[in-house]
């Protein structure tokens, strides 16, 4: 008899089950691949951070190196290292989870999991009990109609085939322009690999802010990427003998339109994944869109039976679902348990990073509420100019009248890592004048975040 059994090995279900076993609890978790650690760790964040790392080495040197008076540099692409390289960073983040689940006593069931009753997990041919269950079995990539992914054949693939293609190919058919397509588009356009990409909306990066989506977009496409923006695709047609024909159409009219492309990157987003749970005998509710539907403590309607992550409604992010993972096993444990949604960082992984938390300016207006917004440029940073990372900016939205932080937006180098200050002061219910009386190191690119604050008062220094 387990305590709690955790169905899914990802962020979320790795960490609800290191947590709940430092809460004192019998914990089990389930994961059908080989490793631990999800399609984060095996397919997912980890691998591709892996690759844009390279392909961002590669591009400094190629476009930078000489300016900075490194002269003489070149670099051949080795593809089948940069893969070893890959597969080892890999192999070091899942045997990594594989010694925490030994550290802290949690058996891994190796198989895929059935829930045959509450408080009943069938895994291969045995039947385990347990108190409590977590579903945490993650998600997978969308279909897009009219276009068949197929990643053995490496010509029309979804983010996991993109990420261990046979060979750097000459041109990349991107279809969707969310994160997942720009990061990876990113990686081949650096090694050399003609990029377009097709995003059904009329902007980039879907529910960002709109300056962001406009500089981004801008710098993209000063890297080599092209964007068709507003076009549906309606199929795809692979050929054994030349290249994929991707046809679309642009929403407002116009005639039908083709694209040829050595590999075309499916990436439309994805969706829950609880195939072969059992869910539907059980009478466990979903949402509309196919999400496991949860209460403010992620109990599902069947007692003793809860769920976290990309399973259920959110952002699918990794850190939201190890954020619910930890607060669904302290709630098990009898605790309080607790995820502040409202102060959850996105990241793009590009260079430039672009990173964001909170409301964006547009929704931010749409409550009704009057806001002030403190803009910094990084022309205005002495350490962004240095590093040839001087094109982005620092962006800060605030309540008019509290002077409560609401949200942040900022693309630039290290974006992802500067976020967090923001986190930390809306975490606190700090206000722009907080952030903006705090003294930062300097020469840093960290200084912008404070200028932005002092744009929301007084007005920046540097501008």
């Amino acid at each position: 008899m387990y305590d709690l059994i955790v169905i899914g090995a990802g962020p979320g279900g790795y960490v609800c089950a290191i947590r709940a076993a430092q809460l004192g609890l019998k914990v089990a978790c389930v994961e059908g691949r080989e490793t631990l650690g999800g399609t984060c760790l095996n397919v997912g964040c980890i691998p591709s951070k892996a690759l844009l790392h390279a392909s961002h080495m590669a591009h400094e040197m190629h476009e930078n190196f000489a300016t900075l008076g490194l002269m003489n540099a070149h670099a051949d692409i080795d593809w089948s290292r940069m893969q070893s390289y890959k597969a080892e960073t890999v192999a070091t983040n899942t045997k990594g989870i594989e010694f925490l689940f030994k550290k802290n006593k949690i058996d891994w069931l190796k198989g895929w999991a059935e829930i045959t009753a509450p408080g009943k997990v069938k895994v291969g041919d045995t039947e385990h009990e347990t108190k409590n269950i977590v579903v945490a079995s993650g998600s997978i990539a969308s279909a897009l109609k009219g276009v068949e992914v197929d990643n053995a054949g490496g010509v029309v693939v979804d983010s996991t085939g993109a990420l261990d293609l046979p060979a750097i190919p000459r041109t990349m058919v991107v279809i969707g322009a969310g994160v997942i397509g720009l990061e990876l588009g990113s990686v081949y356009n650096r090694l050399g690999t003609q990029v377009t990409v097709v995003e059904y909306l009329d902007a980039i990066t879907p529910g960002m802010d709109a300056e962001v989506q406009k500089q981004f977009q801008k710098l993209l496409t000063k890297q080599g990427m092209n964007f068709v923006l507003g076009a549906a695709v309606s199929g795809v047609e692979t050929s054994e003998t030349g290249p994929a024909r991707v046809s679309y159409a642009h929403r407002k009219g116009g005639d039908a339109q083709t694209i040829e492309a050595d590999v075309v990157l499916v990436a439309t987003g994805r969706r829950p994944f609880h195939d072969g749970l059992g869910l539907d005998a059980l009478g466990v509710q979903l949402t509309e869109r196919g999400q496991i539907a949860v209460d403010d403590h992620w109990a599902t309607n069947v007692p003793g039976i809860y769920a976290i992550g990309d399973a259920v409604p959110g952002p699918m992010l990794a850190h939201k679902a190890e954020d619910e993972g930890m607060a669904v096993a302290e709630v098990i444990a009898g605790k309080h348990g607790h995820v502040n949604y409202d102060v959850i960082p996105g990241v793009i992984y590009t260079t430039p990073e672009v990173a964001s938390v909170g409301l964006t300016e547009e929704a931010a207006k749409a409550t009704g509420r009057k806001v002030k917004v403190g803009k910094f440029p990084l022309l205005g940073n002495a350490r962004a100019k240095a590093m040839l990372q001087g094109e982005g900016f620092v962006k800060l939205i605030a309540d008019a009248e509290t002077d409560r932080i609401l949200g942040c937006h900022i693309i630039g180098p290290g974006a992802g890592e500067m976020i967090h200050e923001i986190c930390v002061a809306m975490e606190f219910g700090a206000a722009a004048q907080d952030v903006a009386l705090t003294c930062h190191a300097h020469p840093t690119v960290s200084e912008a975040v404070r200028e932005a604050a002092l744009a929301c008062g007084d007005g920046a220094i540097h501008v």
